[in-house]
């Protein structure tokens, strides 16, 4: 399922129905995406977090996130958690 690691950016354009639509698709053929959060779209770690519950919502309860510095990494579960 895995075809290597791909990265995106995320910056001051934000957060639109486009870029999310690339992430989803791109799990068709990975089963973990990382988003780089540039600073012209946040300063703050507290709006990063915002940002990466919001994209989980989004994509669904099948996917979980982690946040590392401005990098949020969203994985794929097989199952959906509860």
């Amino acid at each position: 399922m895995k075809k290597g690691l791909v990265t995106f950016q995320l910056g001051k354009v934000g957060l639109t129905k486009n870029f999310l639509e690339t992430i989803r698709k791109s799990f068709k053929n990975r089963d973990m995406v990382k988003i780089s959060v540039l600073r012209s779209f946040s300063r703050g770690r507290e709006e990063v977090k915002e940002i990466a519950s919001k994209i989980c919502e989004v994509l669904g309860k099948s996917y979980t996130h982690k946040i590392i510095g401005f990098t949020i990494s969203i994985k794929k579960w097989r199952k959906a958690r509860l």
